[in-house]
């Protein structure tokens, strides 16, 4: 089993990468080597016996995505891309990366697969920013893709790509729209959305957290250990129970900006949320107005995709996973 992960170097890449190391297989079969791949040196993931191979590449550069098929490649996990922040701000730079690098993807698939039959499971990180203003909640499976960003315009093309090229046979690809990811270890990052991470990870480590929007914002979340479960489920499910409908809303946590803060309380006490300071964005508070308070998340439920039920779930998995368990 030969996985390659593109956007490798980013938070649920670099997670995924170490999930595989420590599982060893992937869809009952030995991962025996690891392609991975960003426009930055990806980390070679801890305690991995097979082979890794740390490339630099940018998928939106001609010939790149030549050279990645090239090495052929079982399961191709596509989750490079521009947020949705920086997307916004600068038009070309999202439709380069976000678009034009995911059709050079596909169509290197595509020119592989006609000349050796060689047919990958594709599993695509798209995103709930597909989906835009008026919005019903829940939102059903069925909804229609509404986005009113320039990154869910991108994300919600590749997945009319996906959908077509999988059902020429071209590669077994899958959408996975993951909800905002909550908390995101690290720094804060251009994403428009990274108030909501900030918020909680800044004032669990007694750091102050900047809070453009209002209490009563309410949104779609998951944990990054169950982005990362979302992506190997993906990677291993079987697609005949898909369907044609290749892109699958993911389960989450709806909760307001008021609720993460009551449930930052329960975990960390009011010291922690006496260190978030309000500062409105006009910007920011615009493009939250039409992002998606909550999925009904039916099909990918039944299918077997899960994540957390509570914000006090999502503070204790970053507690554990990046804290060391305590505070």
């Amino acid at each position: 089993m030969h996985v390659m992960i593109i956007g490798a170097a980013g938070m649920v890449g670099r997670k995924l990468a170490e999930r595989l190391a420590r599982d060893g297989q992937l869809r009952g079969d030995a991962i025996a080597s690891m392609t991975l791949v960003d426009v930055v040196t990806p980390e070679s993931p801890a305690g991995f016996d097979g082979q890794v191979s740390l490339q630099i590449g940018d998928l939106s550069q001609l010939g790149v995505a030549e050279g990645l098929v090239a090495r052929r490649p079982d399961v191709i996990f596509h989750l490079a891309a521009i947020v949705s922040g920086e997307a916004e701000l600068d038009f070309d730079k999202g439709y380069a990366i976000n678009l034009d690098g995911t059709r050079y993807l596909f169509d290197a698939i595509r020119l592989a697969q006609q000349a050796d039959g060689y047919r990958p499971r594709l599993v695509f990180a798209s995103s709930i920013a597909v989906v835009g203003a008026p919005l019903p909640y829940p939102i059903p499976d069925d909804f229609h893709t509404t986005p009113l960003t320039s990154y869910g315009t991108q994300k919600a093309i590749c997945e009319l790509l996906l959908s077509d090229y999988a059902r020429k046979g071209f590669f077994d690809g899958i959408g996975i729209r993951l909800p905002t990811v909550c908390i995101r270890p690290g720094k804060p990052n251009k994403a428009a959305s990274g108030f909501f991470s900030n918020i909680l990870r800044e004032p669990l480590v007694g750091k102050e957290a900047i809070l453009p929007v209002s209490d009563d914002v309410r949104h779609w979340h998951t944990s990054p250990r169950s982005a990362v479960g979302f992506m190997i489920h993906g990677a291993t499910i079987d697609l005949q129970k898909v369907g044609p409908r290749r892109n699958l809303s993911m389960p989450g946590l709806s909760a307001t900006v008021g609720e993460q803060i009551e449930a930052l309380r329960r975990v960390a006490g009011d010291a922690a949320v006496a260190l978030i300071k309000r500062e409105p964005d006009e910007m920011i508070m615009r493009m939250c107005a039409g992002w998606a308070p909550g999925f009904e998340a039916t099909r990918a439920r039944e299918l077997g995709f899960t994540a957390e039920t509570s914000f006090d779930e999502i503070i204790q998995a970053h507690i554990e996973d990046e804290l060391g368990g305590s505070l």
